[in-house]
C-alpha cells in the first residue's frame, strides 16, 4: 500500500519546453552541442556545488558578447506555465491526510527564483508538501542513487510503500531499482491530476 508520494516538479506540476530550450540555447551560443565543461558546470550548479555568481561568471567568460541578463533568460527559457488545476489536485490530496507528500526536484537557484517571480501561488504549492527537496539545496541530484537513499533514510520510509512520479526515465529506473513504485509520466499525454485513475491499482 502506498503511504508516501514523491513528486518531481518540472513536467509534473510546472510545464517545461526542454527541446525548445535546447534549440534556443544552441542558437544563442552559435553551437550544435554543449561542451563537456558546460555540461559539468550545469550539473555542479544543479547540485549547489557552485554559486549563481560563479555559474554566470563561467558563461560570461565563455560568451562575453551576451549580457548577463540575457544569459539568465536563456537559462530560464525552458520554464513555462503551471496549470492551476494541478495545484487544486495537490491541495485536495493534502486535505485527505492519507499520504506523506514529498517534492524531489533537480533544480537550481535561478530557476526557483524565476518560479517565485512568475508563479503567484508558489508558496501555497510548497506548503502542500511535508518535505520539499531541491537538488541545489541538498547537494544531491537525480538519477544518482544517493538522493533516493537520502529521502528514504531522512524520512524513515519503506521503499515499496512509496510512489515516485517523474518525467525522466533514468530517474524512475534508479527509484525502481530500490523497490520504489514509479510512474514515468508522459507530459504530452498524461497529467498528474489523473493519478488515481492511471495508477488505481496502487491505492
Amino acid at each position: 500500500m502506498i503511504k508516501t508520494i514523491i513528486f518531481d516538479f518540472g513536467n509534473v506540476f510546472i510545464n517545461l519546453d526542454i527541446e525548445g530550450a535546447i534549440q534556443h540555447t544552441f542558437n544563442a551560443f552559435k553551437m550544435d552541442a554543449l561542451s563537456e565543461e558546460m555540461v559539468a558546470f550545469n550539473s555542479f550548479y544543479e547540485q549547489g556545488l557552485i554559486s549563481t555568481e560563479e555559474f554566470i561568471e563561467f558563461y560570461t567568460e565563455n560568451f562575453p558578447d551576451i549580457p548577463e541578463e540575457e544569459l539568465k533568460t536563456i537559462w530560464n527559457v525552458m520554464l513555462k506555465d503551471f496549470p492551476e488545476h494541478r495545484l487544486d489536485f495537490l491541495k485536495q490530496l493534502k486535505a485527505t491526510s492519507k499520504y506523506k507528500l514529498i517534492l524531489l526536484s533537480n533544480t537550481n537557484e535561478l530557476h526557483i527564483d524565476w518560479v517565485k517571480q512568475h508563479i503567484a501561488f508558489y508558496d501555497e504549492f510548497k506548503n502542500c508538501f511535508d518535505e520539499f527537496y531541491l537538488s541545489h539545496e541538498i547537494n544531491l541530484r537525480k538519477p544518482n542513487r544517493a538522493i533516493f537513499d537520502f529521502v528514504l533514510n531522512e524520512n524513515k520510509l519503506i521503499a515499496n510503500e512509496c510512489l515516485f512520479i517523474d518525467d525522466n526515465k533514468d530517474n524512475c529506473k534508479t527509484a525502481a531499482q530500490l523497490g520504489i513504485e514509479t510512474w514515468h509520466i508522459n507530459p504530452e499525454t498524461e497529467d498528474v491530476s489523473n493519478l488515481f485513475k492511471i495508477k488505481s491499482g496502487l491505492f
